[in-house]
């Protein structure tokens, strides 16, 4: 407030207009298994503690090297072998509790709250992620221990809570007739859900193991996240992750048929029931192939695109985080100018990226009546469509025998 009396002159800051919203960060990876810490120095053990992984060196440092039965130090290595990534890993292998990585339970991969301590355990961990890095993780797996369907419910879950996908494998040896009836309520695997939150793969990879000299078959989803991370650096999250080339594979768990333009091949019938898998055709390599999510074919609501799914998370996370600097502001005119225009301009920058085609911000009279204002409470419509990925092309070709008039022309 301006003093009640000035002989002289004063400038009075007022903060108006619109902010600068910033996107969040996407290419993050949540990891939940299993590590051999008693290889690692005591320093460097986590136990059931968020730890930030950015590169191979920091894996074996927390983590330790690949041995049978762990799942963290070979999911590191498929992730960053796909070249991009940041990942927060959760341990949840104790050395004083479980004699070996056999030992460990579901329940425990899917985590509790500790009731003396208060301490989150497990995949809820992830929760405290924010608070500790300033960002969620966008693309959960939990390798190996996500074929069991107590697991996927979980991440599932998760992932709804702190706007993420999971990645989610079939069984090691599992069919494509498997995979596809797991989707019914007959199946027999982890298959049997519906969310645009879980993105299901399949069939296993086969992947050289230098450390044992050998050919060994790992779960896709751990390669697929990789994928994911790196695309987001590289192109953006508002592209699709298929048709994209899976680094340092030497094949999968069983061959696929593979043909671009053959509905009854068996890469089309698994996409077809919402299964994302790989693409490999003569010289093609090995490439990812799908765009959906487990909700499809149950929704036909373009968030079952995985692109399109992520893209409406991003934009919402990143307009709320910023609404912070709004909080409690009064109730006029500019406050309410300065928050459409806010939201607009981001919108306009999504657009100018490729990762909208339009959208816009808008306050509606209608939504905001005396009552609700005088609550404290204000409500914007927020339109938008992010940009769908060429599923399907058709070309309608016909064949035109005028076109023989041309003949013996000039």
């Amino acid at each position: 407030m301006p003093a009640s009396f000035l002989h002289g002159v004063e400038t009075i800051e007022v903060q108006k207009g619109s902010r600068t919203i910033k996107t969040v960060k996407t290419a993050v990876i949540g990891l939940v298994g299993t590590a051999p810490i008693d290889d690692v120095s005591d320093e460097y053990k986590t136990i059931n503690t968020p730890t930030l992984v950015l590169n191979e060196i920091e894996a074996v440092k927390y983590f330790g090297k690949h041995k049978p039965g762990f799942t963290i130090p070979q999911a590191l290595k498929a992730i960053f072998d796909q070249g991009a990534g940041i990942v927060i890993v959760i341990n949840v292998y104790d050395p004083e509790k479980h004699e070996t990585p056999e030992d460990v339970t579901m329940g425990e991969i899917n985590g509790s709250v500790d009731a003396l301590t208060g301490k989150r355990l497990g995949m809820k961990v992830f929760e405290d992620c924010y608070s500790l890095f300033g960002y969620y993780p966008k693309t959960i797996i939990a390798p190996v221990y996500c074929e069991d369907s107590a697991v996927v419910s979980n991440i599932n879950t998760i992932c709804n809570k702190i706007r993420a996908i999971g990645i989610v494998d079939a069984p090691v040896g599992a069919t494509v007739q498997e995979a596809i009836t797991g989707r019914g309520t007959e199946g027999t695997i982890n298959f049997n859900v519906s969310s645009d939150r879980i993105v299901l793969c399949y069939p296993h990879l086969k992947v050289y193991d230098s450390d044992n000299d050998k050919i060994v078959l790992e779960p896709y989803s751990q390669r697929l996240a990789g994928v994911i991370a790196a695309k987001d650096i590289e192109k953006g999250y508002h592209w699709s992750p298929s048709n994209t080339s899976i680094q340092n594979i030497l094949g999968l768990e069983r061959q696929l048929t593979s043909m671009i333009n053959d509905p009854s091949s068996e890469v089309n019938a698994l996409n077809e029931a919402g299964i994302l898998t790989v693409f490999n055709s003569y010289g093609t390599g090995f490439l990812t192939w799908g765009n959906r999510s487990s909700a499809y074919p149950t929704s036909t609501d373009p968030t079952n695109f995985i692109n399109v799914r992520r893209t409406a998370d991003i934009l919402h996370e990143s307009v709320e985080y910023s609404m912070l600097q709004f909080m409690d502001y009064p109730i006029d005119n500019g406050l309410i100018d300065s928050i459409c225009e806010t939201v607009n301009q981001f919108i306009r920058t999504l657009i100018g990226r490729g990762a909208l085609i339009d959208g816009k911000c808008t306050f509606n009279q209608d939504k905001n009546p005396a009552t609700e204002i005088a609550n404290g409470h204000l409500t914007f419509d927020i339109e938008f469509m992010p940009p769908v990925p060429a599923e399907r092309i058709t070309f309608e070709s016909f064949i035109d025998i005028e076109l023989l008039k041309s003949l013996g022309g000039s």
